[in-house]
């Protein structure tokens, strides 16, 4: 019997088909982490890989989804379910404007779209709609977002968006499909060690094995971070190291760690070093923590009686330190 726990060999990709799905087999775990190591996999599988999707709509002379455009086939909820099938493929940050204009009788199809750089269409065969006369007409504007998961439309703040547009629920996930399978194996002496079996299947926006690697990495970075957690006593040396930098030596400071923007921002006013009449009067102005400072501009601070030049030049330069700064005037 082993008195460790033995680390499995990498993984063998057993059946491929095509670009979209792939069959990964881990032999020799140690028994019971076929289910520990599989069901921790496919939960992020299905629920952690970054992806693309349509979030907004806004279709010609088209106000709210109950709705029908004349010479088409489809009614517009049915249009707006298709357009959640679209899947992209993106290389930007930013959310991209994706647009169509057809006109005719004929069928619209995702290759119909007009992207911009950096977003691809995953399915271009895909059927959008169906227009019956020749007079018919579809024009619309996608707004396609990067994002993790699913996001229901609910979470759009309807103040923020143009009349005429329509919020849709998004599917970001790339990973369509993941089944587990887990059976007992021999290692050595031993029949009760396991074969862990996962097949996945994407959207085709990634391959099986970026969506495997991106998972597994995503663990590792969880796990990782739970190892690492700061005690109260560095978070103080981290606070003292920004606030009276000169009284640590090079090698000191650089085996503090460095604070998160997080809680940069959860942190007292307080705490960041400024003298004490400063930290009365932000206080008393209702400003308690380093988050609601930088929600402040210049000007608003110079609005405060007793915050004048030298004490806005301190509070930018000590904000500065934290990589953060005052709202822009």
């Amino acid at each position: 019997m082993h008195a460790e726990i033995l680390v499995p060999p990498p993984p063998h990709i057993g059946e491929v088909k095509g670009e979209h799905e792939a069959t990964f087999q881990v032999d020799g775990l140690y028994p019971g982490y076929g289910v520990t190591l599989g069901t921790a996999l496919r939960r992020v599988l299905l629920s952690s890989l970054p992806g693309a999707a349509v979030t907004l709509v806004k279709i010609q002379g088209i106000e709210h989804e109950f709705s029908t455009i004349p010479g088409m086939q489809e009614d517009v909820i049915t249009l707006l379910l298709r357009l959640k099938q679209l899947r992209f493929r993106l290389t930007q940050l930013e959310p991209q404007t994706v647009r169509l204009r057809a006109k005719g009788e004929r069928e619209v199809y995702a290759r119909d779209l007009q992207t911009p750089t950096g977003v691809d269409v995953v399915n271009p065969d895909f059927l959008l709609a169906t227009l019956t006369k020749k007079s018919a007409s579809l024009e619309m504007e996608l707004q396609v977002e990067a994002g993790v998961g699913y996001v229901p439309r609910e979470k759009r703040n309807p103040e923020k968006m143009e009349v005429g547009t329509i919020a849709l629920d998004a599917i970001f996930t790339p990973v369509r499909k993941v089944t587990m399978e887990v059976e007992d194996m021999r290692v050595g002496t031993e029949t009760n060690y396991n074969r862990l079996r996962m097949t996945i299947e994407t959207d085709g926006s990634i391959t099986p094995q970026a969506a495997w690697q991106q998972a597994i990495a995503i663990l590792q970075q969880q796990f990782a971070a739970l190892g690492e957690q700061e005690t109260e006593e560095s978070i103080t040396r981290a606070r003292e190291l920004f606030t009276h930098p000169f009284t640590f030596t090079p090698k000191e400071r650089s085996s503090i760690p460095t604070l998160s923007v997080e809680e940069y921002l959860k942190m007292r006013i307080g705490d960041m070093g400024l003298n004490s009449r400063t930290v009365h009067v932000l206080e008393s102005a209702g400003i308690k923590t380093v988050g609601g400072l930088v929600r402040k501009s210049g000007e608003d601070l110079r609005s405060l009686d007793g915050i004048g030049d030298k004490a806005l030049q301190e509070i930018r330069r000590l904000l500065g330190t934290m990589g953060l700064s005052l709202k822009v005037d």
